[in-house]
């Protein structure tokens, strides 16, 4: 009660306070530094002959410690820059008041010579030491590893327990920080540092990794936070891996300079990210491929409310493009992410003139009319449906959005004299067993006969319009994947889903792949297939109980009944297959970039693709989604439908028949 009563107090009132308290704590030094010299308290006289002496402290003393600012400091954030204050102030008011002694002498009482030097001592120890005490008391902890007495509600407000990885400069920050809030309470250290292991840093004990098992016994640890801002992906891999054996919620925090920025705070500490469980570090960007199709260019993005396309607008505005222009068809997405660059735009004053234009790009002519009255010079091709089942169950949609609605894009392209385009693929497109990725194949063969067609023109009515095509695979994140799913499951308490036990996918970040989608996007020479590395294939399984694992719980299965979270396994949704692949053949050449590789790839030539697009409009108009689907056969290689046809309109009226005969 009195600790809230003190806190809520008006600021003047704490001032006053402090004044008061310090006058007090001055008057104490000096009886004190009397007693500790003399060693009879009959031989100090302040109401006597020492009076002068008692009134000089204090009014000597007050105005240093105002100029110096030592009621300004907030107990709860004291730290050693208040100390370094105090000190200061109580050697320059000790140096004045021994310049009074001196000319004043000692005519009305003895006034040894050394007294100032122990005075000096007694006022910090006083004055610093009450300050301590006080940031104790407001703070009601363990600090500085003094033992005080905690009330049982004062100690449920501290928190839960945790461990920080790493007793460098960032752990300590992040004790610090955390020391100052009320959520958690930092109890150990965890660090492989021979120099630190088993010392005692910032009040708290630094454990070795393998005495993490006891290092929960002694201290009742529940979490562990990653202070790790500099370790690469790869090491933060192996950790990540090691602290799946233990029983104990992992996360990281953000990075230090944006918690110094006031970007983000302590609270907005977050889970692990999945890129550290995949473990692989990005190649650093070229600078000169970003900006070769971007800087002082005008840069269209349609989709760009979407996952990758929101991406690649935050990529391109930081790469000095002169105009941006997002292409949206869903207008919450477009109002979302025109909002977020236009604070941007704000925020770092950039240069760039950002145009949110509501579209489709199954509308030829808005498409034209849009890069025609601004410009454009380069569009990156992010629009399409992408969610297998979905498409799956809307065929028609699926082939009109994906593959005319590429057509419209690159024609739209060509006929306004844009110099690049850039087409964003899939590895769903090769040999596909969905319609989703049927139509990617197909909208990649669109660019490669378009940009064949072009080159076979020559001279007579060449084109400028350069395609390029980047085939990539999942991305963390995304609307709709797995990550965001699997969390959401975690956080109700399971069960976990996922598809099979053998399904494997490729994953990649959102801004790796949107960096990498600019860049071989400046290397095609015209019809490029490129094909992004995207390391190693996860299992899926595998992925899930890493994320169960890090999350402080366990897995429930026939070996551990008593677990926290259940696997379930639900079987392929329609359009699904268990294994992804980047390439159709094995013909795939290097680049100059290690992360990019060029594919070679048969396809169709304009002449005959024309016609059989032709007969997939047809087929869609009269609803026939088994003629569709033997034309998109024909077209594509490889493509082998697992199913029957689950287009829900087809379905409807294949029961409609059947109820009238």
């Amino acid at each position: 009660m009195l600790r809230n009563k003190l806190l809520n107090l008006p600021r003047r009132s704490k001032r006053l306070i402090q004044v008061a308290v310090d006058v007090l704590l001055v008057w104490l030094a000096l009886w004190s530094a009397f007693l500790l010299r003399l060693g009879d308290t009959s031989m100090v006289e302040p109401f006597g002959g020492h009076l002068w002496l008692f009134c000089a402290a204090p009014l000597v003393s007050l105005p240093f410690f105002i100029k110096i600012g030592m009621y300004r400091a907030v107990l709860r954030y004291m730290g050693s820059d208040a100390l370094l204050a105090i000190l200061k102030a109580v050697t320059l008011s000790a140096l004045v008041l021994a310049t009074i002694i001196y000319f004043v002498g000692s005519s009305t009482a003895l006034v040894p010579r050394s007294l100032v030097i122990i005075y000096w001592g007694t006022s910090l120890v006083l004055l610093g030491g009450l300050r301590l005490l006080m940031r104790q008391f407001v703070l009601g902890d363990y600090r500085l590893g003094l033992p005080f007495v905690r009330h049982s509600a004062n100690a449920r407000s501290m928190g839960i327990k945790v461990a920080v990885y790493g007793a460098g400069e960032a752990g300590n920050q992040l004790v610090a920080a955390l020391r100052l809030g009320r959520g958690m309470e930092p109890v150990a250290f965890i660090d492989d540092d021979p120099n630190v292991i088993n010392r005692v840093i910032a009040g708290i004990k630094v454990y070795k990794p393998s005495r993490i098992g006891e290092m929960i016994e002694e201290t009742g640890v529940e979490e562990v936070l990653l202070a790790m801002p500099s370790a690469s992906r790869a090491r933060r891999r192996e950790i990540l891996e090691y602290l799946q054996a233990f029983p104990l919620h992992v996360r990281s925090v953000p990075g230090f300079m944006d918690l110094a920025s006031g970007k983000v705070k302590v609270d907005d500490i977050q889970e692990v990210d999945v890129a550290d469980l995949l473990g692989r570090d990005p190649v650093p960007p070229r600078k000169a491929l970003l900006e070769s199709c971007v800087r002082d260019q005008v840069v269209m993005v349609t989709g760009a409310g979407g996952s990758i396309g929101a991406e690649l607008c935050r990529q391109i505005l930081g790469l000095g493009p002169r105009a941006l222009i997002l292409f949206e068809h869903a207008e919450f997405n477009l109002y979302t992410i025109n909002a977020e660059l236009e604070e941007r735009i704000r925020a770092d004053d950039l240069p760039v003139m950002l145009q949110p234009v509501l579209g489709t790009v199954r509308n030829l002519q808005r498409l034209e009319d849009v890069m025609r009255s601004f410009g454009v010079n380069t569009v990156y091709h992010a629009a399409a449906y992408k969610h297998v089942p979905l498409v799956e169950h809307n065929i028609g949609e699926g082939v009109h959005n994906n593959v005319f609605g590429t057509l419209n894009t690159a024609m739209a392209a060509i006929s306004t004299g844009v110099d690049n385009f850039v087409l964003i693929s899939t590895d769903k497109a090769v040999r596909p067993s969905s319609v989703m990725g049927v139509t990617k194949r197909l909208a990649e063969m669109v660019l490669q006969a378009l940009s064949s067609n072009n080159a076979e023109a020559g001279s007579r009515k060449r084109c400028k319009t350069r395609f390029t095509m980047v085939r990539f695979g999942n991305v963390l994140g995304a609307s709709g994947s797995v990550i965001p799913r699997f969390r959401q499951q975690i956080l109700r308490g399971g069960p976990v889903t996922v598809t099979d036990p053998a399904m494997t996918r490729y994953f990649m970040t959102i801004p790796e792949a949107a960096q990498l989608v600019i860049q071989a996007g400046s290397m095609g020479q015209g019809g490029d297939v490129f094909v992004l590395d995207m390391g190693a294939p996860v299992r899926i399984l595998d992925l899930a109980r890493k994320m169960i694992h890090l999350s402080g719980l366990s897995i429930r299965d026939e070996s551990n009944p008593a677990g926290d979270i259940a696997v379930e396994f639900t079987g392929l949704r329609p359009g699904e297959k268990l294994y992804e692949e980047l390439l159709i053949g094995s013909n795939v050449s290097t680049t100059d970039h290690a992360m990019i590789m060029r594919a070679s790839e048969d396809f169709l030539p304009w002449g005959s693709l024309k016609p059989a697009l032709d007969g997939l409009t047809e087929a869609i108009e009269a609803d026939d989604y088994q003629r569709l689907r033997v034309l998109m056969a024909e077209l594509v290689q490889g493509y082998q439908p697992q199913e029957d046809i689950v287009d829900w309109l087809h379905l409807q009226q294949k029961t409609s028949d059947e109820v009238m005969h």
